[in-house]
């Protein structure tokens, strides 16, 4: 049987972003994210995009992005 709390839920994974550099550092990871899968996405052939279904031409504005583009 489960109760029920009127205790507001609390995320502990999500870190502080009131400090300013925690929100750097967090645009820069998201930064670096976005850089990596969009060369992981430019890298793919043909026969990956088959895969699942989909052509370069499907892809081919997200992996144009600049990486600070969301």
């Amino acid at each position: 049987m489960s109760t029920c709390n009127t205790e507001l839920m609390t995320n502990h994974h999500r870190p502080d972003f009131s400090h300013p550099l925690m929100l750097i550092s967090d645009t820069l990871h998201t930064w670096g994210q976005r850089y990596r899968s969009r060369q992981e996405l430019a890298h793919l052939t043909e026969r990956d995009f088959h895969d699942v279904g989909s052509s370069w031409s499907d892809f081919a504005n997200e992996a144009n992005k600049p990486f600070w583009q969301a």
